[in-house]
């Protein structure tokens, strides 16, 4: 049973879902204080929120049980990507949602502001007929500037063609020929964009990029009496520099939904003739309310009960029928990592060069290079590690991962081989599936062989001499160690050459046993492996 705590307003479809749920145990907190908050999210699974509950670096800091943060709405802003990141959360919002609602509001935001709608409805309530005061600008033939073309970017700009505007847009992602699709003239520049423009909407994510990318500079290039929406973020538009423009002319009007701090204190453009404001209305809408509600919950039970990652912002989505497909891959390449980090103990780790070949190739790369990751950093950090932070934990430690793809497999129809370098050596493993499960290390340093990838493995590195594989199997008799396999390798083809022997036991050798092993002649090193058992679960992947 997964426990989900939601600690902000859901809609009630949103929650019936959960409800509903038979492997979910819902909790509704709301209003909860930052302190309360931290101590309560340490019972639970996963949270749903929506814009007011934050998730701090302090909050999240020492959540060990806490693996999905769902917000239901587009931004993230009320989350500490970084400390979720670090911690192994999976940050996932609903992007979709709201995009209708956002971009019809932005469209009436725009066309409120052409029309001088809220002050000539201010003046009617104040008993006045001021016809002359609020003329106003037509939209048909007039050029607006979108900066963003996503989901909301897209929708806006399909109305604007509909209200017969030429759409320019910004947006560095985008192809062309996607542009061309909507009737968009694509820009790559956005300073050469907005020369051109009567009216300009932003519908960015906020980042560091995006932060204040509205601002005097960019007004400046601007045509004198240009309109100005913001209907996306709080501070992509920067809004002293805003304020000052319409002060001084350069811009005649702006539509605002969104501040850098909510609700605004002491900001002018709230109460500056030629600015229109509302309160964050953009997913204010009954039907808004309810789709990211239902997509919010159908994310966080799909994510915990099927292993889904759908639109994560702090890692690559995986639907739940890639999870089951790529689940011996993403094994694979999980024990590969922990079988080198094993041998790796005490020396600096460099570098991981991963080859994918064949089958493997054409799969979820990246999933299973996340899981090499946990199992080559696991023996190195005493942190929790998953998939979500382990790409950021290597980057934090310089080491460097980097991924060859290729059709080709040789030998094998898939293979996964990687070479690790550290301080002191370089270190090769690759593995393989046999049929549709079965897991096995088919490469060793320099040596071919074919080792199962499971359980305890003693790795005995000797000189090919005869009876050398008798003795290890007469000293672990003695000792009660049962070889439940054995796979052997050597570097040439004749005996008496370096050789390697692998055997997969059923229990744990003692200190003695092994000892026993190493004071034999022609054995040069003896390492002790341990990995999980065949066909266990993957509870490493934090999800």
């Amino acid at each position: 049973m997964f426990r989900v705590l939601v600690s902000d307003t859901l809609s009630d479809a949103g929650l019936k879902i959960l409800n509903d749920n038979h492997d979910i145990d819902l909790d509704v907190q709301t209003n909860l204080t930052p302190d309360q908050l931290k101590e309560v999210l340490q019972n639970y699974d996963g949270i749903v929120v929506r814009s007011q509950t934050k998730l701090t670096a302090k909050i999240l800091d020492g959540q060990r049980r806490l693996k999905a943060i769902v917000r239901a709405g587009v931004g993230v802003d009320n989350v500490d990507l970084p400390a979720a990141t670090k911690q192994g959360i999976v940050v996932m919002n609903t992007p979709a949602g709201n995009t209708i609602s956002t971009a019809e509001h932005t469209v009436a935001m725009m066309m409120a502001l052409a029309r001088n709608i809220a002050p000539a409805d201010a003046s009617m309530r104040a008993g006045k007929w001021e016809r002359k005061l609020f003329n106003g600008t037509q939209l048909a033939g007039k050029t607006i500037g979108v900066v963003g073309l996503g989901r909301v970017g897209l929708a806006v700009a399909q109305r604007c063609i509909g209200l017969e505007m030429k759409v320019r847009g910004f947006d560095p992602f985008i192809t062309t020929d996607r542009a061309k699709e909507y009737g968009i003239e694509l820009f790559r520049d956005l300073k050469e964009l907005v020369t051109k423009c009567d009216f300009i909407t932003v519908h960015t994510p906020f980042s560091e990029e995006t932060k204040g990318i509205v601002n005097k500079e960019l007004i400046a290039l601007m045509p004198r009496g240009v309109r100005i929406i913001n209907c996306a973020r709080g501070g992509i538009v920067d809004e002293h520099d805003l304020a000052e423009a319409i002060k001084s002319g350069q811009v005649s009007g702006a539509a605002l939904d969104v501040f850098v701090e909510e609700p605004p204190k002491n900001s002018e453009l709230t109460t500056m003739p030629g600015v229109l404001c509302t309160p964050h209305l953009g997913a204010s809408t009954d039907e808004a309310q309810e789709l990211v509600a239902v997509e919010a919950a159908e994310i966080i039970c799909n994510f915990l009960t099927r292993n889904e990652v759908r639109h994560a912002v702090n890692m690559a989505p995986v639907s739940a029928s890639e999870m089951q497909g790529a689940k011996r891959y993403v094994d694979l390449s999980y024990r590969l990592g922990l079988l080198l980090s094993q041998r790796t103990v005490g020396q600096g780790i460099h570098s991981a060069q991963i080859y994918y070949k064949g089958d493997a190739a054409q799969r979820s790369t990246k999933l299973m290079t996340a899981a090499f990751t946990c199992g080559l950093l696991s023996q190195a950090l005493g942190e929790r590690i998953n998939i979500v932070n382990a790409p950021m934990l290597a980057q934090e430690r310089n080491v460097t991962i980097t991924e060859t793809l290729t059709s080709h497999s040789g030998e094998f129809t898939t293979m996964i081989s990687v070479v690790v370098k550290t301080d002191k050596q370089e270190l090769t493993a690759a593995g393989t599936i046999f049929g549709n499960q079965y897991l096995r290390l088919v490469r060793f340093d320099e040596f071919a062989l074919d080792a199962y990838l499971d359980g305890y493995m003693l790795i005995n590195r000797h000189i090919d001499a005869p009876g050398m594989i008798g003795s290890i199997g007469t000293t672990f008799g003695k000792y009660n160690v049962n070889i439940a396999h054995m796979a052997l390798g050597r570097a040439k083809p004749e005996p008496g050459g370096d050789a390697v022997a692998i055997l997969n036991l059923d229990n744990m050798p003692s200190a003695e046993a092994l000892n026993e092993v190493k004071n034999n002649s022609h054995v040069k090193t003896v390492e002790l492996i341990k990995l999980p058992a065949a066909g266990s679960s993957l509870p490493w992947l934090g999800l």
